[in-house]
């Protein structure tokens, strides 16, 4: 079965989008927070204006995962990947993984200011 049929392919795409998302605003948080320090972590910033891009596609990413993921077992041929329970319960686990990193995404920059 091809990536196209079982979501795999647009969750990755999800998750990356999601990471690139937050790289602007999180990205030098998580930097210094690990001990990593340098005027270069300042050029992070630039990626912001991309930020709405990076959501755009994280959202759509996860759309197509979701319609792919959470179809029925039945319109699945037996036999195939979206047919075995514990493939689709892996499957749904990391969807809401990713989809989670979406929010972080989507709301860090306004929760952000809450801590200054």
């Amino acid at each position: 079965m091809n990536e196209s049929q079982t979501g795999r392919g647009a969750l990755f795409a999800g998750g990356l989008a999601a990471i690139l998302a937050s790289t602007c605003c999180l990205g030098p948080l998580v930097l210094v927070a690990l001990g990593f320090s340098g005027a270069w972590i300042g050029n992070l910033a630039v990626l912001e204006t991309y930020r709405p891009i990076f959501i755009g596609a994280a959202l759509v990413a996860m759309y197509f995962a979701w319609r792919r993921i959470y179809r029925p077992a039945q319109d699945c041929k037996p036999g195939e990947v979206c047919a075995i329970p514990q493939v689709r319960g892996a499957y749904k686990l990391i969807f809401w993984v990713v989809a989670a990193l979406v929010l972080v995404a989507l709301g860090f920059p306004y929760v952000l200011p809450l801590f200054y």
